[in-house]
């Protein structure tokens, strides 16, 4: 999947430890108005290298969600559009992911303003050029729009057919990027392949403080080829916020605007020069706040990423 959800992991804990600032705007069903934070502190936004477009760095991945998290999903993307965020990743194959977005933006009337990411799943035989299409059609119907600003081959699964459709539908407008996906280290030597080989403006990797595999060469690859990236599973699978609740957040990480662990582990993610947006996942809008306020103010150098990994393995 796109990102890890953060459903298995409660941040009111955070809030009982402390190490939240603000209870007030992380309360459950709660629309929180904006903090002078949100208006005083500049959103970090990221260059798209082929175009040189600028998006946020802090999007939203989801999952294979299904109706009964609609309300969820339409407070979700209300209350990220008003924080400035843009970002939109899912999949065809996401259960009612692409209808309930499509179905949300269409009611709050911002589809316009959104860079939304979808992705196509294929295989390596020809066969998978009729299918590849009508996945495609499918998409665009429940997403509700003409175009989509991204699509990606999904796990790298059907790259040779596929690649040559999506260039295809770029020159007819129905799409604006090329990428591809993978959230696994076990496709790290493929995707590197695939980088090198087909002409790409995006990829999506798994990278996290605890998942650093992409920074040895899938990362500079992206830089050298001038690629935009997407970095998924941030908080691993909810694994790094369990492994945070038992941590006490330093206190240099005021110095980075960073008042959660959170904030912590995507402030981290999107300092690599380049990752151009992380997509956590979220169906609570007290987690997508939280989430989005990492996307503001300062971010860390290249020394002060070297303390948080020293601090997050333990040698500080």
């Amino acid at each position: 999947m796109s990102s890890c959800a953060n459903s298995n992991v409660s941040r009111r804990d955070f809030l009982e430890a402390g190490m939240i600032a603000s209870i007030a705007t992380l309360l459950p069903g709660r629309l929180p108005a904006a903090e002078p934070a949100e208006s005083s502190r500049p959103l970090i936004t990221k260059s798209i290298p082929s175009s040189g477009e600028r998006i946020p760095a802090i999007g939203i991945g989801t999952d294979s969600f299904r109706d009964s998290v609609r309300d969820e999903i339409r407070a979700e993307l209300k209350r990220m559009t008003e924080l400035g965020g843009t970002v939109i990743d899912t999949a065809a194959s996401y259960g009612d992911s692409e209808a309930l977005i499509g179905q949300a933006l269409e009611s709050l009337g911002t589809r316009e303003r959104m860079f939304i990411a979808s992705k196509l799943v294929g295989s390596s035989s020809s066969s998978s050029t009729p299918a590849g299409t009508a996945s495609f059609e499918r998409s665009l119907e429940r997403l509700k729009t003409s175009r989509v600003d991204l699509l990606q081959v999904h796990n790298l699964n059907g790259v040779a057919v596929l690649i040559p459709l999506m260039q295809e539908w770029k020159k007819a407008g129905k799409i604006r990027y090329i990428g591809v996906t993978t959230s696994s280290i076990s496709q790290h030597a493929q995707i590197v392949d695939v980088m090198r080989n087909y002409p790409l403006d995006f990829i999506q990797v798994d990278y996290s403080i605890a998942n650093r595999d992409a920074a040895e060469t899938i990362l500079p690859l992206a830089l050298e080829r001038k690629l935009a990236v997407l970095a998924n599973l941030p908080f691993g699978h909810s694994s790094l916020l369990r492994q945070a609740a038992d941590r006490e957040l330093p206190h240099w990480a005021a110095d980075i605007d960073v008042t959660s662990w959170g904030q912590y582990l995507l402030k981290y993610v999107i300092s690599h020069p380049a990752v151009t947006c992380a997509i956590p996942g979220s169906t609570k809008v007290s987690h997508l706040v939280d989430n989005q306020d990492a996307g503001r103010g300062r971010q860390p150098d290249a020394a002060m990423r070297r303390k948080m990994e020293e601090y997050w393995d333990g040698k500080a």
